[in-house]
């Protein structure tokens, strides 16, 4: 018999990520990632402020 521990999966950690770190994740620069986001392609970015827009870590990770 053995004693072996499993390790629980917890669930992924949502955080905003920013365009660079969405670009350097992809590969993809911005108008392209704009590009695939009006196709219906890449996941939407979500609006934070007036001039500044982010990425749910947990969706890009799933798109990728």
């Amino acid at each position: 018999m053995s004693s072996q521990t499993i390790a629980p999966v917890l669930p992924p950690e949502h955080r905003i990520l920013r365009r660079a770190e969405v670009e350097a994740k992809t590969g993809f620069k911005r108008a392209h990632i704009y590009s695939l986001m009006k196709e219906g392609k890449f996941p939407k970015a979500l609006r934070l402020g007036v001039r500044a827009v982010g990425w749910d870590s947990v969706e890009i990770e799933q798109w990728i």
